[in-house]
C-alpha cells in the first residue's frame, strides 16, 4: 500500500513539474497581435524523438466543388524569440485561394473543405521540450500531422 502511494505521489510531483515547464516555456512566447491568433500544441514525449517530424498544416474551411483542388497562397515563416532562442512560426497573410479549373457536375452538392497553403509540406522538428505555437491571421486555423519513421534503415546498392 506504501509502495503505491510513493509511485502515485511521483507520477503526480512529476507531471505537476512538467505542467510548470510548460507554463514557464510560454512565458517566451508573445501573445497574438492584433488580427492574429496564435496556436499552441504541447507535443508527448517520445523515446527517440528523431525518429519523428510535424507537418504544420494552415488554411481555413471553405465551401466548395468536390472535384477541384485548392490552395492558399502564403507561407510559413520560422523566426527566433530574441532572448530566448525558441522558434515560433508565423503567417503573415492568408492570400488568395486558386485551383485547378476541372468543370464539375453542376448538380454536385458544395463540400465544406480543409484548404491550406500550397506548396511543399511544411516539417519541423519534433521536440516534447517545447510547445509549437504558430501565428495566423483571424479566420485562419492550424491543424498538424505527426510523421513516424521506420528504425530500421536499407542500404541501397552501388551501381
Amino acid at each position: 500500500m506504501i509502495k503505491k502511494c510513493w509511485i502515485a505521489t511521483a507520477l503526480l510531483s512529476a507531471s505537476l513539474i512538467s505542467a510548470q515547464a510548460q507554463v514557464d516555456n510560454m512565458k517566451a512566447y508573445p501573445a497574438a497581435e492584433e488580427g492574429m491568433v496564435r496556436y499552441v500544441v504541447q507535443l508527448p514525449e517520445e523515446g527517440d524523438e528523431s525518429l519523428f517530424k510535424v507537418e504544420l498544416q494552415v488554411g481555413k474551411m471553405v465551401n466548395t466543388d468536390a472535384e477541384n483542388r485548392y490552395f492558399f497562397s502564403g507561407r510559413i515563416e520560422e523566426n527566433t524569440i530574441e532572448g530566448w532562442g525558441y522558434p515560433k512560426y508565423e503567417v503573415k497573410k492568408l492570400g488568395a485561394m486558386a485551383g485547378t479549373l476541372m468543370m464539375p457536375n453542376p448538380n454536385a452538392p458544395k463540400v465544406d473543405r480543409f484548404i491550406t497553403l500550397g506548396g511543399e509540406p511544411y516539417l519541423i522538428r519534433y521536440n516534447s521540450q517545447l510547445p509549437i505555437v504558430v501565428y495566423v491571421p483571424e479566420g485562419a486555423e492550424v491543424r498538424y500531422r505527426i510523421w513516424r519513421a521506420d528504425k530500421k534503415l536499407t542500404p541501397m546498392k552501388a551501381e
